[in-house]
């Protein structure tokens, strides 16, 4: 089995393969790790040895999203064919379209398109140090990564409401009682409890899993693809307004944005 694909490495316990970002501690992503992520769970979706991924990540952070403070994060909202999330959107909707059943071992903050990675993730196994933040109306943007789609679906239009429009953070008692989470884990345990769910569902039989899940999901992926056409069309014209700029300098100096609606 391969076992790397750029930051991302794979490892196998039994049926499970553990997807594992390395970018410590903050696992910030970009276009290129989501390509890997991408060309990791296709690659996966060959091997037979592999029925069930979970994804992970190495650090205090599961995602922390853009790093705003690199070029690769302040080009986000740009029409740039490399560095611009339309080019990470496209490597997103790829994950959805993977097939293997994901169980994402989320040990800490999932923020921005850090949350809509998780959300690829059938079932999420959280930590006592997890976080989850849609905090795109914070840097004066649009929701992205499909999230405008997949959260509502999750945890229903309005709980999912309130985390987009308020950019709250969310915590693991809310999580769980929502929906958002499935498994709560205590201490260390969050990656060990996640392969514990990925080996349960490895159990069964692979073939009526994946037609199961399927037939879950139908339509997802699709639905993705047309959502994040919206949302980055929104981000690119919302990236051009005082606010968003707003928002960024008040991100990274950890502060209230103070915006004017210009």
């Amino acid at each position: 089995m391969k076992e790397q694909f750029g930051d991302v490495y794979l490892q196998q316990f039994g049926y499970v393969t553990v997807v594992e970002i390395r970018r410590p501690p903050y696992n910030f992503f970009d276009s290129e790790l989501i390509a890997s992520l991408a060309d990791a769970f296709e690659y996966l979706d060959g091997v037979d040895e592999c029925r069930v991924i979970v994804l992970a990540s190495e650090g205090s952070a599961f995602c922390a999203g853009a790093n705003f403070q690199s070029n690769s994060g302040a080009g986000l909202f740009e029409d740039d064919p490399q560095r611009g999330a339309g080019n990470l959107y496209r490597y997103a909707v790829r994950l959805f379209r993977a097939r293997k059943p994901v169980v994402a071992a989320v040990q800490g903050p999932a923020v921005g398109g850090g949350l809509g990675l998780a959300l690829v993730a059938d079932f999420r196994v959280i930590g006592e140090k997890a976080r989850f933040s849609a905090n795109f109306v914070k840097l004066g943007v649009h929701a992205g990564f499909g999230i405008s789609h997949v959260l509502p679906r999750l945890v229903g239009v309005q709980k999912a409401s309130l985390m987009l429009l308020t950019g709250r953070r969310v915590g693991p008692q809310e999580a769980l009682e929502i929906g958002l989470a499935d498994v709560l884990a205590t201490g260390d345990e969050v990656r060990a409890e996640a392969i514990a769910l990925a080996s349960e569902i490895a159990e069964a039989a692979p073939l009526a899993v994946e037609s199961t899940r399927e037939t879950l999901r139908q339509g997802l992926a699709d639905a993705v693809e047309r959502q994040v056409q919206r949302e980055f069309a929104e981000q690119l014209r919302l990236a051009q307004t005082a606010d968003h700029a707003e928002g960024i300098k008040a991100v990274i100096e950890r502060r209230d944005g103070q915006f004017t609606r210009s």
